[in-house]
């Protein structure tokens, strides 16, 4: 694996390409990492690793200009995730389903180039097919932990369920003598 490109972020706000030795911009970082190219960029005062700081000042300068990507119902969305229990789930389903995307864009030019080039045609059906499938396994996925972490945290929170001397998961209302008999399966 190639190293990245090292990108100095000085004081006077300015970001210097090590590789090339020259002053860049936002712009020709952006460039970079469409192109592919891996970059790091460090503060050049503390050494620390500021990309992400830099990546996310790179989506909000493209989200304002231009056709934003993402609609301010989603962007709302994303707040919200940080402060519920399922952030961890959605980042991780996030992360997914954009190397999905990625791989089946991916897979899709490569088989167009075998279209045009003459090669067996791409079969668009069992493209499709793949999708839903992938789709339908990360949704149930990302829903099933929402619902565990949901479930989690409520019973945390309201104090509500204490264990037996099996191990075994009661509500306040079973204590009362009223047992269902069911464990509870975490």
């Amino acid at each position: 694996m190639n190293e990245p490109r090292i990108v100095k972020k000085y004081p006077n706000r300015r970001l210097y390409d090590t590789e090339e030795s020259r002053y860049v911009t936002l712009a020709d970082v952006q460039q970079l990492v469409r192109r592919g190219v891996e970059v790091k960029v460090i503060d050049s005062q503390t050494g620390n690793d500021i990309t992400r700081g830099i990546l996310i000042q790179i989506i909000t300068e493209q989200e304002t200009g231009g056709e934003p990507l993402f609609t301010t119902e989603m962007l709302v969305r994303f707040i919200r995730f940080y402060d519920e229990a399922v952030h961890g789930a959605f980042s991780n389903y996030l992360d997914h389903s954009l190397k999905f995307f990625a791989d089946q864009q991916r897979d899709f030019n490569e088989r167009m180039r075998d279209v045009l080039g003459g090669r067996a045609a791409w079969d668009m059906a069992e493209m499709t097919r793949r999708n839903l499938e992938f789709w339908k396994g990360m949704q149930g996925q990302f829903f099933n932990t929402a619902a565990f972490k949901a479930e989690q945290e409520e019973d945390q929170g309201s104090g509500k369920s204490a264990t037996k001397g099996g191990g075994e998961d009661v509500s306040a209302e079973d204590k009362g003598g009223k047992s269902s008999g069911s464990k509870n399966k975490k």
